[in-house]
């Protein structure tokens, strides 16, 4: 099967998706192009189908792939707030993939907005459906 290299080597373009993919599982939705939208929703099906058997060795791929801890810091007014160990794969496991027990595949959406203002790529979110 082919697949789109984005223009990056594969070290880049692995990195790439490890965010992208991380990233639509904390916040079930992402804004990205569509061509990235297309290669990520890939691999977070695969991923969210190992969430839904649930077994130890299907947790470690997921671990292997998902990037576990983050921190991030967020401006609240003046205030500053730390966010520390937000646990993409326990979200994963605990939370996204229960959601769609009954549901064989099809766990992710791609809705189009538009051309990006500065170089006119096309934009889309990817989110998971409810």
């Amino acid at each position: 099967m082919a697949y789109s290299k984005l223009g990056r080597n594969s070290s880049a373009r692995k990195a790439l998706f490890r965010d992208l993919v991380t990233d639509l599982i904390l916040n079930e939705r992402i804004q990205t192009t569509e061509s990235k939208a297309k290669e990520v929703r890939s691999i977070a099906e695969k991923l969210i189908t190992l969430g839904k058997r649930g077994d130890l060795h299907a947790r470690r791929q997921a671990a292997a792939f998902v990037r576990t801890e983050r921190s991030y810091t967020e401006k609240d007014g003046e205030e500053l707030t730390h966010h520390k160990n937000v646990d993409a794969v326990k979200k994963l496991f605990d939370e996204v993939a229960p959601r769609y027990a009954e549901r064989n595949g099809g766990y992710t959406r791609i809705l189009k907005i538009g051309p990006r203002r500065g170089d006119g790529a096309p934009m889309v979110f990817l989110e998971l459906v409810k």
